[in-house]
C-alpha cells in the first residue's frame, strides 16, 4: 500500500526542519567548541628555505599557530622572535633600512636582539632558537 500525500508531506517537512536545523546549529556548535589542536604546536618547525632570506632581510613566518619573524642579519646569521609586539599584539616588521624590528601600530622598535629600545612596548619579543639543517630554517622554543 502507498503512502498517504499527508504521510510524503510530513516526511518531506521533516527532513526540511532537520536540515534548517543543522543549518543553524552548526555555526552555533563550531563558534562553541575548541578547535582540536593541531601538530602546529611542535618544539621544531621548518618555516623557511635560507634562499628565501639574503643577508638585512627579515620575514614573517607561522611557527606553530603564531606568527614569528626571522631576521638574516647582514653578517649572515639568523635570529628569531615571536612576531607579536608585546604593547597591543600587532604583528611586527624588520626595516632593513634602519637594521631593527618595527611595529607600525605605535612606532615600537626592538633592536636585533629582540629588545624594545623605542617606543612604548612594555617588554622584550620572545626570542627563539634558529637551526639551520642543509637549507632549510627550523625554529624552536628556546630550553627554559
Amino acid at each position: 500500500m502507498g503512502a498517504s500525500r499527508r504521510q510524503v508531506l510530513n516526511w518531506v517537512l521533516g527532513v526540511a526542519s532537520g536540515t534548517l536545523l543543522g543549518t543553524l546549529l552548526f555555526p552555533i556548535l563550531k563558534y562553541v567548541m575548541p578547535p582540536a589542536e593541531s601538530d602546529e604546536s611542535a618544539d621544531a618547525v621548518t618555516v623557511a628555505k635560507v634562499a628565501d632570506f639574503p643577508p638585512n632581510s627579515g620575514k614573517v613566518v607561522r611557527f606553530g599557530n603564531q606568527p614569528a619573524i626571522v631576521v638574516r642579519l647582514p653578517s649572515g646569521e639568523f635570529r628569531a622572535f615571536s612576531a607579536v609586539c608585546t604593547h597591543l599584539d600587532c604583528i611586527v616588521q624588520y626595516r632593513k633600512d634602519r637594521e631593527v624590528i618595527w611595529c607600525a601600530c605605535h612606532n615600537g622598535t626592538y633592536d636585533l636582539s629582540g629588545r624594545n629600545i623605542a617606543g612604548p612596548p612594555p617588554r622584550p619579543l620572545e626570542a627563539y632558537d634558529v637551526a639551520v639543517r642543509g637549507e632549510d630554517i627550523v625554529l624552536s622554543h628556546r630550553s627554559a
